[in-house]
This record gives structure tokens, C-alpha cells and sequence, in this order.
């Protein structure tokens, strides 16, 4: 049936979501009856694991299925673990082949909606190298970076917002020294010649300038609206974003519904600032986070109606998943702005912790797939790519290492084992921690090398700096944590020698697979190097001349999607 019939694919991924925000996975607060449904007309996964538990590097593997230490997308640096800068110069590279180019190749039409935060350009301000479009989309609308606190002007900036208080401190410190300079000049203690006191003044004025000219535009360089090569909005109006992307989904629908498509919607929700709708605040029980989960799940229900309404149901494999767990450190004052991730520990940014990497994981396929099917097996974000590719009757590149798994045959039934046996989490460029699936038995273990300190003490999280280190302030094991996940889920009951007497041999066994792991690595260009990190004025998108950037091309009028 799979090979011959061509589905329609749509791919919903939220952003930042908890495995522990939907009904579907065992939430009782936050109301989600679409995604849902899908979970209940479909199969739904629960060890779903990203590939990272930040966005930037977790999205470059599901679009590759590759670790993304293969293609460079992942950081040495804990400052920038995703991508920071719209004017950047890393991003996803050229030889990198995406599930969207291999369905293009045969004969789908391909579509972006929403987040993409893979890069923009390489050398020049339009060169687009790291564009969707050179990706193997036809088309995209969204926004190549994605939504952050900055984009709202009301709102505390994300961005570096250590490093920018920082920044002013020592502004304002520079520019101190001209003024006590100025003091033994007129108190007659001593002359202090003018070229100097300019100079330092100039010094001061120079410094501010380096940082402010990207860091005090943030929202103007990065919150950035597009339409395939076209900036649309400059800055973009973030409370009508979502509108427009669904208007956009939507049609996306309607004008390929003839023909296979695959719509990939990359939700801006339930990334901070939570921008939400009137008719959905004060919504949910679970304050403004969850008000937009349920916002976002309407959204779904939105896409899932387009489909029964055009009669596609039936011939569309639609599969929802997040790019990395709910993050613990937002708050505003004491209340929680990020997701719940259910009994797992950790959260966004803690490496191999399990409540940052576990996801939820739902796919139906009315006509192939087993309605209400739950499967416990270790299963990755990496497997999209050769399970579409499988499914669109695509052929896998042949020259590189693909790290997902073809995942119809257990969706289907067919097997009923996964066929990862090891699964390696990293944080940034370093291996904090590895799975094992045992082949004999349903045993999980989890073996952690690195683990992230939380701060304050006996705290869950990185309140104190607002993002755990992948290196640095970490805690080396050695022996190294090992937990069952197949039994202990929350990672808390934590095994020894003394009381597991498969420790040993458990730790030798993945240890010897972390090595073989490591022998099929090779050197590649490092994405998040300092020189393509840093804002640079020559690549930032511009909607007009440059400096003076900013239009708003998108209609007034909106459509009656909402």
C-alpha cells in the first residue's frame, strides 16, 4: 500500500513544548482536543527523542536526519548554543540534503510555514545560501529566524541579556574616565591635555557603538517576516504573525491539494513571548502558557478541518511532534512561562537530561495506520527523514551517515522493536550522555557522562544564569550516572555496583559503542564559530537601504481565518 499510494505529508512541530502539555500525554489542565484526536486516530509515540534540546540543532537533524555534530549545526560555545543572529554567516550547509529536497525530487510540492532559524546568508546581504528555497522548499512564508522575547517591545530581551547588562556596565564605566579627567583639569591640580580626554571619550563612544548598533535593534535585525526571498515585514507585526501563517497553511493546502504535497507548518507557539489572541487569554487553567498551547491547538484543529473539508484525511500522513522539551528558567516573577515536562527531569538546554530531549510523537495515516496504537520504543526526530523518504518512494543519499531509522515498519506493526539500539545525546558539540536499548529485553539504560549544574542549589534548573552550560559549570561523572529509564522514567533512582550488578558491563557496552560512534565522525566546518556567530552588518536582511530598514508589505486586511 505505503510504496505505490504517495501521501500527502504534513509535519506540525511547536516550539519549546513539554511532553507533559497535551491531554493526549496525560495532561488534565491544558485543553488540546485536536492534537488530541490525532493521537487517538493515530499512533502516538513515548520515547521521542530530539537530537538536541535546544532549537537550532534539533531542527538541522529532523530536516537531515543526521546528528547534527555531522553537519556542523552544533555548538562549541555555551553564549550560542542556537543561532543568534538573522546576519549571522552559519547555518545549515548547501551539501546537506534535506527530506524537502528528496520529496521535491519526487514530484512533491514542497512548503514551509513558520520557524525555519537554519541561517539566511553566507557572504552577501542576498545571497540566501541557507534559504528553505535552497533547501528544497518551493516555497516559503515565515520567518527565518524565529519568535523571541525581543520581538515584543514591551517585553525583558532574551538575547544574551547577561551579556548585554554587562555590556552597559562597561560602557558606562568607559565613559566615566573622560569625566574624571575633566575634574584635575578644572580643579587646576594638574593639566590633563584635551586630545586625551577626547580620545577616551571617542574610545567610550566607539565601544558603545560596536555593541549597540545590533544588540539595541534586535527586534529591527531579527524579527524578520518573509515570503520565499521577499521581506514582507521589517520589523514584523508579532500579534498578527500567527493569523497570517495559518491563512497562509491553509492555502498552501488548497492549491496543492491535486497533486502529493508536504506543508512542514513550524509553529512560532509556545516559544516566549507567548503572543496569543484575545479570544484565547484567560483561556486555559495554566495562565498564559497554557492559553497558548490551546491557542496553538486550535491551529491544528484548523489544518485538521481543511483537510476532512477538501477530502484528504484518508490520504495525508500527518505527524506532530516539539523541537526540544519545555524550558524551566522563564518566569515572570514566580510564575512559569515555559512547558511541563511531565516525571522527566530537566528541561530545554540540559543536554541528556530527559525532559529536555523527550517529545511528543503522533502520527495517523487513517487508512495504514492502527488507530490508538501506543508504542514505547526509542524512536528519534532523525527518523522523519528516511520514513518520508521511504514513503514518497524517495531514494537516501548513499554518501554520507544517516543516523534516523525508516520508522513504518514499526508504525505499522510490522516489527515491534525499534531499530536504534544506541541513541547519543548531545549538548552543544559534547556527548553528556547515551541509551541503550538492549537487544534481548525492553531494558533501557542511560548512562550520563556530563550532567549540567543546576543553580541555585537543589534546584531543577539553570535559574541563576537562565540556560544550563553544555561545558564549563558541569559535573564530570566518573564512574559515570546510570539509571533504567524502561523503569525509572524520571531518572531518580540512581544505579551503582552495589545495587545493580549489570553496571559494569552495562557502562563497557556504551562506552564501546560511543567509541565505534565516534570513528564514523568526521571534520566538517563548525557553524557556530565565533566569526560566523557575531552580527554582521553586510548580511543583515534589509527592507529598504541599510541602515534604514523596515516596511510592512502584508495586507491590511486579513482573511477570516481567525
Amino acid at each position: 500500500v505505503t510504496r505505490n499510494s504517495r501521501p500527502n505529508i504534513v509535519l506540525l512541530m511547536a516550539d519549546d513544548l513539554g511532553v507533559g502539555d497535551l491531554g493526549c500525554y496525560d495532561n488534565n489542565t491544558v485543553s488540546t482536543p485536536n492534537i488530541d484526536r490525532l493521537a487517538s486516530e493515530g499512533v502516538r509515540l513515548t520515547q521521542h527523542l530530539a537530537a538536541a534540546s535546544v532549537g537550532t540543532p534539533s531542527r538541522a537533524a529532523f530536516l537531515t536526519g543526521r546528528y547534527p555534530i555531522r553537519s556542523g549545526m552544533a555548538s562549541p560555545f555555551n553564549l550560542n548554543r542556537a543561532l543568534t543572529w538573522l546576519g549571522g554567516s552559519g547555518g545549515l550547509p548547501t551539501n546537506e540534503t534535506t527530506f524537502a529536497k528528496v520529496l521535491q525530487h519526487r514530484g512533491y510540492r514542497t512548503g514551509l510555514i513558520g520557524k525555519w532559524h537554519q541561517g539566511l546568508s553566507c557572504a552577501s546581504r542576498d545571497d540566501h545560501c541557507y534559504h528553505p528555497l535552497n533547501h528544497g522548499f518551493d516555497y516559503f512564508y515565515g520567518l527565518p529566524f524565529g519568535l523571541i522575547s525581543d520581538c515584543q517591545t514591551s517585553k525583558t530581551p532574551e538575547l544574551h541579556r547577561w551579556l548585554r547588562v554587562k555590556l552597559w556596565i562597561s560602557t558606562a564605566a568607559l565613559s566615566f574616565i573622560p569625566l574624571l579627567l575633566l575634574i584635575p583639569k578644572f580643579t587646576r591640580w594638574f593639566s590633563v591635555p584635551w586630545k586625551v580626554i577626547v580620545t577616551f571619550a571617542l574610545l567610550a563612544f566607539l565601544f558603545f557603538l560596536s555593541w549597540y548598533s545590533s544588540y539595541g535593534f534586535t527586534r529591527r535585525w531579527n524579527c524578520v517576516l518573509m515570503r520565499n526571498h521577499e521581506i514582507i515585514q521589517q520589523p514584523m507585526r508579532e500579534d498578527r504573525v500567527a493569523s497570517l501563517m495559518l491563512k497562509e497553511a491553509l492555502a498552501f493546502i488548497d492549491r496543492y491539494k491535486r497533486s502529493p504535497f508536504l506543508l512542514f507548518v513550524s509553529f512560532l507557539h509556545v516559544h516566549t513571548p507567548l503572543i496569543t489572541k484575545d479570544k484565547f487569554v484567560g483561556h486555559s487553567k495554566y495562565g498564559l502558557y497554557g492559553d497558548n498551547v490551546e491557542e496553538m491547538d486550535w491551529m491544528v484543529g484548523r489544518i485538521l478541518e481543511t483537510l476532512d473539508r477538501e477530502r484528504l484525511a484518508n490520504h495525508t500522513l500527518v505527524y506532530f511532534t516539539s523541537d526540544n522539551g519545555g524550558r524551566l528558567e522563564v518566569q515572570e516573577g514566580k510564575v512559569p512561562l515555559g512547558g511541563f515536562n511531565g516525571v522527566y527531569k530537566g528541561g530545554k538546554g540540559m543536554g541528556g537530561w530527559e525532559g529536555g530531549i523527550r517529545v511528543p510523537g503522533i502520527f495517523r495515516w487513517p487508512t495504514v495506520l492502527e488507530a490508538g496504537k501506543v508504542i514505547d520504543e526509542p524512536t528519534s526526530l532523525m527518523d522523519i527523514y528516511p520514513t518520508l523518504s521511504y514513503i514518497g518512494g524517495g531514494i537516501l543519499p548513499q554518501d554520507r551517515v544517516l543516523d534516523g531509522r525508516n520508522l513504518m515498519p514499526l508504525l505499522e506493526g510490522r516489527v515491534s522493536r525499534s531499530e536504534h539500539e544506541f541513541l547519543f545525546h548531545y549538548c552543544g558539540v559534547y556527548l553528556h550522555t547515551a541509551r541503550w536499548h538492549q537487544k534481548d529485553c525492553a531494558t533501557v539504560w542511560k548512562v550520563h557522562f556530563v550532567t549540567p549544574k543546576f543553580s541555585p542549589d537543589g534546584a531543577g534548573a539553570c535559574y541563576g544564569s537562565g540556560m544550563c552550560s553544555c561545558s564549563g559549570d558541569v559535573t564530570y561523572h566518573d564512574p559515570p550516572l546510570l539509571f533504567d529509564i524502561s523503569r525509572d522514567p524520571s531518572e531518580a533512582r540512581l544505579l551503582n555496583p552495589d545495587n545493580e550488578a549489570l553496571f559494569d558491563s552495562v557502562v563497557k557496552k556504551i562506552e564501546a559503542a560511543i567509541r565505534e560512534h565516534r570513528r564514523t565522525l568526521t571534520p566538517v566546518p563548525q557553524q557556530f564559530s565565533v566569526f560566523n556567530t557575531i552580527w554582521k552588518p553586510w548580511l543583515q536582511p534589509c527592507c529598504g537601504t541599510f541602515p534604514f530598514c523596515g516596511c510592512n508589505k502584508e495586507d491590511d486586511i486579513l482573511s477570516t481565518a481567525w
